[in-house]
């Protein structure tokens, strides 16, 4: 309509987060602590959904963000690629009492099969994991001499993401090693949200520096003073 001006800025966490349902599918942004959207993941655990399966790099550091969404018992599912490191003592735990679910997929073929799911890829055939447990029950084929298994695309009804800045729009660019799984879980979510320190007018990002663009992004948070 014309003169109606279109923002996918949101008022506060909780309005962001509202519809999510029991037993969605949420992927969360970050490389360890490392651009993780701890305030939405904090406003996760406000709005209470239950029985979530969450896709993320690892599987929680210290108790704070996902480490405290697995503690507050509202995952039931873990798909990540390193779920053990030194301050994963919220999921060990979780885990030995049978308490949460685990796929482990190796981090390429976990960044792979969420980017072929956001560019509409059927799956792909990969050798990383062939011959290993985790190739059991999945299709296998050699090509040109070489094992292959096949992998298929990892969706999203919800992603989390954060990062650097964001316009009205929805435009994003990010922060160095923050980035990390943003972009792709951004393409591959029905609904993306994403949380920002700063928002600024639309042309004040450089189009050259801006890595997801709106279309993929359906809300934006300001988070003015975030966690340490």
């Amino acid at each position: 309509m014309r003169g109606v001006m279109v923002s996918k800025i949101f008022d506060s966490v909780d309005a962001a987060l509202a519809d999510i349902r029991d037993g969605a599918t949420i992927m969360i942004g970050g490389f360890g602590t490392a651009g993780q959207p701890v305030e939405l993941i904090d406003g996760l655990i406000r709005h209470g959904a239950r029985d979530l399966t969450i896709v993320n790099n690892n599987a929680g550091n210290g108790e704070v963000g996902l480490a405290l969404l697995i503690k507050s018992g509202f995952v039931r599912k873990i798909i990540c690629s390193f779920p053990r490191q030194t301050d994963s003592q919220i999921f060990d735990e979780t885990y030995r009492a049978g308490k949460i679910e685990l796929e482990v997929v190796p981090q390429g073929n976990l960044a792979e099969r969420i980017r072929a799911a956001g560019a509409g890829i059927g799956g792909f055939f990969t050798p990383t994991g062939y011959g290993t447990l985790l190739a059991e029950g999945k299709e296998t084929r050699t090509i040109d001499g070489r094992d292959y298994v096949f992998e298929s695309p990892l969706r999203a009804d919800y992603a989390l993401i954060k990062a650097h800045r964001a316009d009205r729009l929805g435009n994003l660019v990010y922060r160095k090693t923050a980035r990390n799984f943003g972009p792709v879980m951004a393409t591959a979510a029905a609904t993306t949200i994403v949380q920002v320190p700063a928002i600024v007018e639309l042309g004040q990002l450089d189009p050259e520096n801006v890595i997801t663009p709106g279309i993929f992004v359906n809300r934006v948070v300001l988070i003015e003073k975030e966690a340490e």
